[in-house]
This record gives C-alpha cells, structure tokens and sequence, in this order.
C-alpha cells in the first residue's frame, strides 16, 4: 500500500508538472531574475501546486477520512493558499507569518501537538498548556527554515525528499503507518516535482511548494518523532533538519547583528558560498544532499545508540556544523561583521 500510493502521487505530479508550467507562463507567474538570484532568465514558478495538487489527490485517496487527520490536510490547504498568492501577489512578510500562523493554529488546535518529549535519564518532560506555542514555533520555524533554502534548482525539493524519506522510514519501523503513508505520499509527490526542478530546471516551485514542504515535514516530526523515538525526542528531528535549521539560524543572526529585519534577503546562505567557492550549480545542489543525508543516517545510528554512543555522535555532528559554519561564514567578506561582534561579547 506504501509503494502504490508513492507510485500514484510520483506519476500524478509528472502529469500535472507540464500543465502548471504552461499555466504560469500564460498567467504571467513566472520569476525575474536579478543580482540576488542565480538565474539568468523568466521561469514559471507556482509549480508548488502539482506538488500541492498530486499530494491532494491521493490523501484523498488512500487516507481514511477521520477527524485525526483533517487537521494536517487542513493546515496545508491554508499553507498551499497562503504560497499561491505570495506567488502571484508578492505579499509583504508579515502577511505570509500570519498565514503561516493561521495554518499552523488549525493544526495545533486540531490536536498535532508536541505534548513531550523523551531524554535520557529523565524520560519523559510534558509541556502541558506549553505545547501549543511550542508546536506552533516549530511548525513556522521549519517551514521558513525549508523556505529559505529555496534558492537553487532541486535543492529545497532534494533536501526536503531526504528529510521526509528518513522520517517516513523512522515511522514504519515504529509501527506508526499512517505517518509513513503520509509520507509516501509526500514523497512521490516531491520528488516526481524534482524530476521537472533539477539543474537545469523548468520550472520553480515557489513559495506554493516551500511553504507547503516545510509545513508537511514539521508537521510529520511532531507526529511520527517527538513522540515516538524512544531516547533524545528532542534531537531526532532537529538532526534530520540539521542543514535548512543551520542555514536559517545563522540567516537570522546575520540579520540582527547588522540590524537587517529578517526578511531582507541576502547571499550569505550555505548554497551560495558554495558556490563562490567554485562549484558548480549541480556540484553545490549534490554537496547539500550529500550533508543532508549524512545529518539523515546520523539520525538513525542515534536512535540506535546507547548514551555514551549518542554523545560520540553529537560530538561528530558538532564538529560537521562547525565545518558548515565555517563555509558559510568565513569565505566571505560581509561576514566579518558577525566574528567582530562575537569577539567583543568574548572579551566583554
């Protein structure tokens, strides 16, 4: 049943893939290219909505039509809503953190909750009334981090195809089925988009694909990780989501230490000192899967491990970010900034 309703979604993202693209270039929803972006010339975005779209269909499909689960179709409707008319509109970023909000709410209310977490040695920590605000962070905060990863033909749709597989996989071993057809599903529909989106692309999923992956992947951790893995809950999905949450912090800290709001954009981000590292558009796209998986597998040896192993690993990982942070930050001139500034709080 997993494998027919990835196979269904796969296919129907590859049928709907061509007529959103003609739909974008006819309506005129199509991205310009300017000096931030790594384009050269007008492609239809929008293509969220086939990812959207294919998803949709076979939810419908295949999942039972039980109150558990309208709160997640919900979410993402609104999510889905809120992208398509960044798409055509280009609505301010306020607008598009209350949507996310609204969607993140029906969710969270609908009872998506992350109501505790496991450590070791205290097992279990509940949230009590703190679980709202805590699932509602997380959601807004997984879904921009996916979001601002967007910057690169296939890299938010390969990164995300990752992150759900190992989420999915996470789930089936723990018996939990309808998050791993949940995720099947997702998947088919990502990467069939991928097929459409990798270097040289045909087009963008835009904010309609962003915004939906990144609230489908939070949305999947609260109910297939936090409360299932039986040691460090906490660290399993943060792990997984290691490069977009890496990337996404060190994008906030950037902007208030330059006292920038935080949607001003920049190209300061992993893909883009890649890039002016030397490599190529396809070689910097693969180099992230490369770190995503590795931060995906690092997820599946920690739930395997024993305490003294899990801490080895989370020493390994923190030299890997360490790497990454060194990448990102000192190749580049405009970064200095941010090392004067944490050397002055080192010697104050």
């Amino acid at each position: 049943m997993l494998y027919i309703a990835l196979l269904i979604s796969l296919l129907l993202t590859i049928l709907l893939t061509p007529l959103v693209i003609k739909l974008a270039v006819k309506t005129g929803i199509v991205d310009q290219p300017n000096n931030r972006k790594v384009h050269k010339k007008l492609m239809p975005r929008l293509g969220g909505l086939a990812i959207f779209g294919s998803f949709a269909i076979t939810y419908l499909l295949f999942i039972d039509r039980t109150i558990e689960i309208w709160p997640i179709f919900a979410g993402g409707l609104i999510i889905t809503a809120v992208g398509i008319v960044d798409d055509v509109k280009q609505i301010s970023p306020k607008a598009k953190l209350l949507g996310q909000l609204l969607a993140a709410l029906v969710t969270v209310l609908g009872g998506i909750q992350i109501d505790f977490v496991t450590l070791p040695f205290i097992d279990r920590v509940e949230f009590g009334f703190w679980a709202i605000p805590i699932t509602i962070v997380w959601i807004i905060g997984v879904t921009n981090a996916i979001n601002l990863i967007d910057g690169l033909d296939g890299l938010a749709a390969g990164v995300s195809s990752i992150a759900v597989f190992t989420i999915s996989v996470f789930a089936v071993a723990m018996g939990n089925y309808l998050i791993a057809l949940i995720g099947f599903i997702l998947l088919g529909s990502t990467v069939g988009f991928l097929l459409f989106n990798f270097h040289p692309a045909k087009i963008f999923m835009g904010d309609t694909g962003s915004l939906f992956l990144g609230y489908m992947i939070s949305v999947l951790a609260v109910s297939g990780l936090f409360k299932n893995v039986a040691m460090f809950s906490l660290l399993v999905p943060i792990i997984i989501l290691a490069v977009p949450i890496i990337d996404t912090s060190f994008a906030i800290i950037r902007r208030v230490v330059n006292n920038k709001p935080l949607s001003s954009p920049d190209k300061l981000h992993l893909h883009h000192c890649l890039l002016r590292l030397g490599f190529s558009h396809r070689q910097t796209v693969l180099l992230i899967y490369l770190m995503s998986s590795m931060f995906s597998v690092a997820a599946v040896i920690f739930t395997e491990a024993t305490i003294w192993g899990a801490t080895l690993l989370i020493i390994g990982l923190s030299i890997i970010v360490e790497l990454i942070v060194e990448i990102t930050g000192l190749i580049s001139k405009d970064y200095r900034p941010i090392l004067n500034y944490l050397d002055t709080k080192k010697q104050n």
